[in-house]
């Protein structure tokens, strides 16, 4: 895993999609923050819940994109935005293009601030998968660069941060249980993607991807996928070559639902995931874990 990776950019700002808390411990026995909280801005809510958890009673966390609905990658930041990320003392954002609005927001109007980058942090090169929250590894790594960079700016709090980053530790054993527990039953079966946002997690428990290649590049480049690809998919499904198909439920289209459809008919499982927190969830660990659990009972592992 990658060390803690902190790099200059600018100020935060949230207001329309946005949420703010004042961020809570993942378990009981932290103590009071012994200082006085600060900003703290994160552009998605994937990333920005994990940082309640970490930062806890010492930090207001803002989160600019949360809830389950629309696409996060095309966002458009509102002036309310900007402003949280003009005050912010932490920014914490995705990167490798997810969510370039954000950091061209901080570049603008806060450079001077310090900010916790997922990709840099796990040394994702441009071009990769840019959903990370799915990949345990790169999870690990970016709780472990956000607590670096609390403790550098509240050092007095230093003993406060340990804690809560030992309970977000603890209130993920369950999370990586259920990882174990499907690939040790579930390695070398397979699965198709609507999109590719749960790719790095079906690696992770052992699946084997089925997707089409041509598939998979265009819905990358945001194209269309052509008659070919399309069939080649169908084929898989009805075929049962696939075990499960993985269906992002925030970017529904006539393609995806056909190929959901399909699965249907052929008995193939369809699992769906979000790419986004949904607004029920309660925290990372129950949101992961329930769509775990569907995946479980999906592939007869549970």
């Amino acid at each position: 895993m990658a060390a803690a990776a902190v790099i200059l950019a600018s100020a935060l700002v949230v207001a329309g999609c946005s949420s703010t808390t004042s961020a809570e411990s993942a378990g009981s026995t932290a103590p009071t923050c012994p200082t006085t909280a600060i900003p703290i801005t994160a552009s998605i809510d994937q990333w920005g819940n994990i940082v309640e958890q970490l930062a806890g009673q010492c930090a207001t966390v803002s989160t600019v994109v949360t809830a389950a609905s629309g696409d996060p990658h095309d966002y458009q930041p509102t002036t309310g935005d900007i402003a949280q990320f003009t005050k912010a003392k932490l920014v914490v954002v995705n990167g490798v293009g997810y969510d370039e609005w954000a950091a061209k927001s901080v570049q603008a109007n806060n450079s001077g601030v310090d900010v916790v980058d997922a990709a840099a942090v796990n040394s994702v090169q441009s071009g990769a998968n840019p959903h990370l929250w799915y990949n345990p590894d790169y999870v690990t790594a970016t709780a472990n660069a956000v607590t670096a960079a609390l403790k550098t700016l509240l050092p007095e709090a230093s003993s406060y941060f340990d804690q809560q980053q030992a309970d977000f530790q603890t209130a993920m054993t369950p999370y990586f249980a259920e990882i174990s527990t499907i690939k040790a039953g579930a390695t070398g079966k397979t699965y198709g993607a609507t999109e590719s946002v749960f790719d790095y997690m079906a690696e992770a428990v052992g699946l084997t991807d089925l997707t089409p290649q041509g598939y998979q590049n265009a819905v990358t480049n945001e194209s269309d996928p052509g008659p070919g690809d399309i069939a080649a998919f169908n084929e898989n499904l009805t075929s049962k070559k696939m075990d499960v198909l993985i269906f992002n439920v925030q970017t529904e289209g006539s393609v995806p639902n056909q190929l959901a459809a399909t699965a249907n008919s052929a008995g193939v499982p369809v699992v769906d995931v979000t790419e986004t927190m949904p607004a029920d969830a309660t925290s990372f660990q129950q949101w992961q874990i329930a769509q775990l659990q569907s995946l479980s009972q999906a592939l007869g592992v549970s």
